[in-house]
């Protein structure tokens, strides 16, 4: 059985606009879930459209590692065919982390990257510490203060949910400024992850997010909010 949060939030459909570029960030997971973001920008501002995580049940793992990873690369795709992303975002894995559990990250990561060549999307990977330091400043971070800076950049409701999904849409935003700063400085087309200093948001919304006084502002025309739900799949 698996369980999958989501958060969708439209945006004119799921064909992203020529103005707009658009990301797929992804947060593989060894045994927990498997978090993904949708975002665009732009060029000046980003937005949300959709984000959410994947855990695979003990069920489905005691089938076949094969059958757990075929769910990731299933969703995946699925995603990639509704939202047309220009390009996907990945987090490395962390040198810190045992054989074993690096061994199975490395093996979601593998069907992350082949459901994006399937698809023509260039891939970008991301030292977790890279992301850190784009979104929040610094590379010491921990989970609550990267869920708070990514739902402060976003201009959300409220702070992302679960952490796995946070962490997808802070790599996603991280790899926005690298191409930002790239395109800026004509540099080759490798990632770089520069600090939350080049950012383009509002100062003013991180400060009330923190003190709990943000409010989001909305653009023109309608936003549709869907509450967090649990989809099972038997």
């Amino acid at each position: 059985m698996n369980s999958e949060r989501t958060n969708t939030i439209s945006a004119g459909g799921g064909t992203a606009s020529t103005a707009f570029f658009r990301v797929l960030g992804v947060d593989p997971a060894a045994t927990g879930p498997t978090g993904y973001g949708v975002i665009e920008s732009d060029g000046r501002n980003c937005r949300l459209l959709h984000y959410g995580a994947l855990r695979v049940g003990a069920k489905r793992q005691k089938e076949s590692r094969g059958a757990a990873l075929q769910d990731v690369h299933v969703r995946l795709c699925k995603l990639i065919e509704e939202f047309a992303p220009h390009a996907l975002a990945i987090e490395g894995i962390f040198s810190a982390l045992n054989v074993r559990t690096a061994l199975r990250l490395a093996e979601v990561r593998g069907v992350v990257l082949l459901a994006a060549a399937q698809n023509n999307i260039a891939a970008h990977s991301y030292s977790p510490r890279e992301v850190k330091a784009s979104v929040a400043g610094h590379g010491n971070a921990d989970k609550r203060q990267m869920q708070v800076m990514v739902c402060a950049l976003l201009q959300m409701k409220e702070i992302p949910e679960p952490a796995d999904a946070a962490d997808a849409l802070a790599v996603a935003l991280c790899h926005l400024q690298a191409e930002k700063t790239r395109a800026r400085f004509a540099l080759p087309a490798t990632h770089t992850a520069p600090r939350a200093a080049e950012l383009r948001c509002n100062t003013a919304s991180t400060i009330a997010i923190a003190a709990g006084t943000h409010t989001p502002r909305h653009g023109s025309g309608t936003t549709r909010i869907v509450l967090p739900s649990i989809v099972v799949h038997q």
